[in-house]
């Protein structure tokens, strides 16, 4: 063992800790960025640089650091019950009244959503985990054992647990770890800008991509298929909003094939895009919906699956020849986690914070567009709701133009996120973020592609 008593922390990190997504030898080389504080939309480094966090950390801190409402529920909580399994039938109440409010808030925001129940986890990974082991269940009590693959697209981001990470479709995910495993495909990335052919619309290019879908289908069969999984906006891989039509001639193929549709909402949810769900702005009709981050505004490591009632119905008729269904985790449906889930939504409604994402997303986009758009190197800027992305062009394959720009931001007091799929900095900052900090944000992210300038002349094609 190590003696680190006299240690910075620095050192004691590069000696005791095993970060996650990260390289071994950069952390070895120039040591981790230490965070001590978070108010608001900020946090504070070590040493007292404080930032905006463009990022909300990871999509998730939708209210904002440092607020009491969630950090009183949690104790509160604590003090009252630290904990209760639901294995076997127990509950505990503020477990209950969450599912319940989920239920509501999902069928009032959604049209046409038909949900039943909410299953809860600890995070997005093992929501997405749960969906695939609940669209396996579905369909061999149906009598339809072979239908089993599930269709993930290209660039999508569903999580790192085996399942998940599976579904995920960034191969930089994949490589190390002998993934995907089998029963996962993988179709077209519909992101128009990027993968666009030469002289295509965006309707024609809605209309291949749904093309080549119904063309694996063909060729897979549907008897072999059981569910397709898609983020409303593709987040991870780079903020791709659907092409015109997309969702619905999707919904369509789906429902002619009786294929399951599971919404990873894992970061749309909670108001990202400006509605509660991304679903509801997007028109989707999900059987599984894959919810965390937002949940609890990451106060808590918390997850939440709803299902519908047309899988409900299959579960609790099979009921008694089944007995229990085999599926859990330890802090499945923990009371301080739904204690804080409740404090969240409070905030979330009694601060507007949806209404909030929804009226300054477009002056995010219009900033940015304003004040980087005219940059050689920025191929598109897009968004939805407090969700927006800058694409770098002109670069060859495998350059990390957006890295160098991401880092340049951290110098400048800005926290962007570099993304692994495309050449993009997103931005997704808490949804109580006001103007005045985008119009702080921004101008500290357009000096900071300034700054870069001279290290991207180097990269151009």
């Amino acid at each position: 063992m190590n003696d680190l008593s006299n240690m910075s922390l620095t050192q004691m990190d590069q000696l005791s800790l095993f970060h996650p997504v990260s390289s071994i030898s950069e952390l070895q080389k120039n040591g981790p960025v230490i965070y001590t504080h978070g108010e608001g939309v900020t946090v504070t480094r070590e040493g007292g640089q404080t930032l905006i966090d463009m990022g909300a950390g990871l999509w998730c801190v939708n209210v904002g650091y440092g607020r009491r409402e969630l950090v009183e529920a949690g104790a509160n909580a604590m003090q009252n019950l630290s904990f209760q399994h639901f294995f076997g039938g127990a509950a505990a109440e503020p477990t209950i009244r969450l599912a319940d409010r989920l239920l509501g808030l999902f069928r009032d925001t959604v049209p046409g959503s038909d949900m039943a129940r909410v299953f809860f986890g600890n995070s997005g990974s093992d929501a997405n985990d749960t969906a695939v082991k609940l669209v396996t269940l579905y369909n061999n009590l149906r009598g339809k054992p072979a239908k089993k693959r599930i269709i993930s697209r290209d660039g999508a981001y569903h999580g790192l647990t085996l399942a998940s990470a599976s579904l995920t479709g960034i191969k930089g995910y994949h490589t190390a770890f002998d993934l995907p495993l089998p029963n996962t495909l993988h179709t077209g990335c519909p992101h128009y800008y990027a993968f666009k052919e030469d002289g295509e619309t965006e309707a024609e290019f809605t209309d291949r991509r749904i093309a080549e879908i119904e063309a694996m289908i063909d060729r897979e069969g549907a008897d072999t298929i059981a569910a397709f999984i898609a983020e409303p906006v593709m987040g991870t891989g780079g903020v791709f909003l659907p092409p015109q039509g997309y969702f619905a001639r999707l919904q369509e193929v789906l429902d002619r094939h009786d294929i399951l549709l599971i919404a990873d909402e894992v970061i749309t949810g909670f108001g990202r895009t400006g509605q509660w769900f991304g679903s509801g702005t997007y028109g989707l009709r999900p059987d599984i919906v894959s919810l965390a981050k937002g949940l609890t505004s990451a106060y808590f490591p918390m997850s939440a699956s709803i299902i519908s009632s047309r899988m409900w119905q299959v579960f609790a008729n099979a009921s008694d020849d089944m007995g229990a269904v085999m599926h859990g985790f330890t802090y499945s449906g923990h009371p301080v986690g739904a204690a804080i889930a409740l404090a969240n939504l409070d905030v979330m409604e009694r601060d507007a914070l949806v209404s909030n994402a929804a009226e300054l997303g477009p002056v995010l986009l219009q900033s940015l567009r304003d004040k980087v758009g005219d940059n050689p190197y920025v191929g598109d800027i897009r968004g939805v709701g407090l969700m927006a992305a800058v694409e770098f062009a002109g670069f060859p394959k495998g350059t990390t133009a957006h890295k160098i720009v991401a880092r340049h931001a951290l110098d400048k007091g800005v926290l962007t996120r570099a993304l692994p799929f495309l050449p993009v900095t997103s931005f997704s900052p808490p949804l109580s973020i006001t103007a005045a900090e985008i119009d702080t944000a921004t101008d500290r992210y357009a000096a900071a592609l300034k700054a870069a300038m001279p290290e991207l002349d180097t990269m151009k094609a």
